[in-house]
């Protein structure tokens, strides 16, 4: 028969409380490496600590410098001289006004409207502009033989460019 007093004082002496303690510390030790190997593998310390810090440092939006260098890219298609980029730079442009706008919680199906949501809270304030460009890029994807000069395409780019400026982008 197993003595209720024998295994009350196995369970209190000092060497098995001195193991169990090893083994919860060794356990313990051993997830919390897991945890952080995780938040390090896994991006939430990024958009915990890292993209709050950037935006309040340097007072942009985080992203902004890769914003910034896609809107290079775009914009050197326009100085190109072929009717092929003009289209191009402005198909891209109007993507990326719609990448950001989503980014910034805008839901919809389509881009005009992400646009009305964004006219609503009056976060830009060429909503009016802005549409009628994304009509021009309509026409440029539906109708391949659209015919674009380079001045149309230039005050275009200026509308999507401004839109950028509105949200601080750069």
């Amino acid at each position: 028969m197993i003595n209720i007093n024998n295994m009350i004082q196995f369970l209190t002496a000092p060497t098995f409380i001195f193991f169990l303690k090893i083994i919860f510390i060794t356990i313990g030790a051993i997830l919390s490496f897991g945890i952080i190997i995780i938040l390090i593998n896994t991006n939430w310390a990024k958009f915990r600590f890292l993209e709050s810090w950037t935006e309040f440092l340097i007072y942009r939006p985080f992203g902004a410098n890769k914003t910034f260098k896609q809107w290079a890219k775009i914009s050197k298609k326009l100085d190109s001289g072929k009717t092929g980029d003009y289209k191009m730079s402005l198909i891209e442009a109007d993507s990326l006004l719609d990448d950001i706008l989503e980014k910034m919680g805008f839901k919809g199906e389509s881009m005009k409207e992400k646009l009305e949501q964004a006219a609503a809270a009056k976060t830009l304030p060429d909503i009016e502009n802005i549409q009628k460009a994304h009509k021009l890029r309509n026409n440029i994807v539906h109708d391949p033989d659209y015919n674009l000069n380079l001045d149309k395409a230039k005050e275009t780019f200026q509308v999507y460019e401004k839109a950028l400026r509105d949200l601080e982008l750069f």
